[in-house]
């Protein structure tokens, strides 16, 4: 059976929910949109299973923009994203990020400053001797400099931003449909319908490629190359009486992060640096917590040698293989094919800019609020990276 739509957006997580509510939430838009999820009891779904935290302290201009426009929208999710008596209220903490870098490490830290500062971001750099002197619990052996974020960074309840946005967005007239895609037609290098393994197929005048860590494979089946794969990442839940440095996210660049949960910790470290492409596995590696972070951990801040670890569970990292930032905007090849992913761990924090910024392109042809076009596609052939490190 076909399905007219205006604009199907395939994945219905953060992302493509964030893009759903801002086309619908724009009174110049006035198309069908429909929103496609594989999985919707979301039970697997990154969105469900983010660490969900946001830092303005990124190495590149495109970056650290998406980070400064997200926040304001992040702070104002009551008067945005609430329904009646259903409240949005995603807990936003903001005590900023302490980033600790090994000596080696140093011009890399000094170099990202001098463009954070520029782009005016309130961030200061550390010296071993000074971060002693002001955190004394931390213990400073083997780094080399530090930076921290004083404004606009924290942590939040991710997965209460995602369902925020999808009540929000189905009640402006957004249709979620359960079902996996199986193929795309295509006729003078656009994309005219969208199979699904129900069998229905839903004609649409744009498509949306937000499936996060299944972007690739996605891609693959329009006929295209979408260098995103899924990488694991294992998070902890941790009891102690320890404290953080200053309350700070802290985050060690040599293999580990930490922030406060309520009167919990989370810990976890780099995503899985190599893993099959095809692995979508959720099974938590329990000898990295044994073997590696807690270590690291407990070396770096000493009070953290007494700890209980409560739970653990597994996410997937839409990882962009070219340079670790997103795909935004159309596919060169097919025009109106968009892309939204290959964030790298940075799609939570970055929704409310993705969604405003693919909303406008979708309506009015352009970007309006925030220039996104660095993010194009286009780079890829060009090798024009955005070279962000994965935090």
């Amino acid at each position: 059976m076909d399905r007219p739509f205006d604009v199907v957006i395939i994945g219905g997580g953060v992302v493509g929910s964030a893009i759903a509510y801002f086309l619908t939430a724009n009174p110049d838009f006035t198309g069908t949109v429909a929103v496609v999820e594989r999985d919707p009891t979301y039970a697997a779904s990154s969105s469900s299973l983010s660490a969900s935290s946001i830092r303005q302290q990124f190495g590149t201009p495109p970056n650290i923009r998406m980070s400064a426009s997200s926040i304001g929208f992040l702070r104002d999710v009551r008067a945005r994203l609430s329904i009646e008596d259903n409240v949005a209220d995603i807990g936003l903490h903001e005590p900023g990020y302490l980033i600790l870098g090994a000596p080696d490490q140093v011009a890399g830290f000094q170099s990202r400053h001098a463009v954070q500062r520029a782009e005016g971001v309130p961030v200061e750099l550390l010296s071993p001797e000074t971060m002693q002197a002001r955190f004394p619990e931390l213990n400073t052996d083997g780094v080399g400099i530090g930076s921290l974020g004083l404004a606009d960074e924290g942590s939040f309840d991710g997965p209460g931003l995602h369902q925020a946005y999808r009540r929000k967005a189905r009640a402006q007239g957004a249709l979620y449909i359960a079902g996996t895609v199986t193929g795309f037609t295509q006729a003078a290098g656009r994309i005219t319908a969208i199979t699904l393994d129900s069998g229905d197929r839903l004609t649409c005048g744009t498509a949306v490629n937000a499936a996060g860590a299944w972007s690739g494979a996605v891609g693959r089946l329009a006929g295209i190359q979408v260098p995103v794969i899924p990488r694991k990442r294992c998070v902890f839940v941790v009891d102690s009486p320890a404290k953080l440095p200053g309350g700070h996210f802290l985050h060690d660049t040599t293999g580990f992060w930490i922030r406060a949960e309520g009167r919990y910790f989370i810990l976890g470290g780099p995503p899985a640096t190599e893993n099959d492409p095809e692995d979508f596995s959720l099974e938590v590696d329990h000898a990295l917590f044994e073997d590696t972070l807690w270590p690291a951990l407990a070396h770096r801040v000493p009070g953290f040698e007494r700890l209980r670890m409560l739970r653990a569970w597994a996410g997937h990292y839409d990882h962009n293989e070219f340079d670790q930032s997103a795909f935004i905007g159309p596919h060169p090849g097919i025009a109106n094919f968009i892309m939204a992913n290959g964030f790298s761990g940075h799609g939570m924090m970055h929704s409310p800019a993705t969604g405003t910024g693919v909303a406008e392109l979708i309506t009015y042809g352009e970007y309006r609020t925030l220039d996104l076009s660095a993010f194009a596609f286009e780079r890829l052939a060009a090798n024009r990276a955005i070279p962000e490190h994965v935090y």
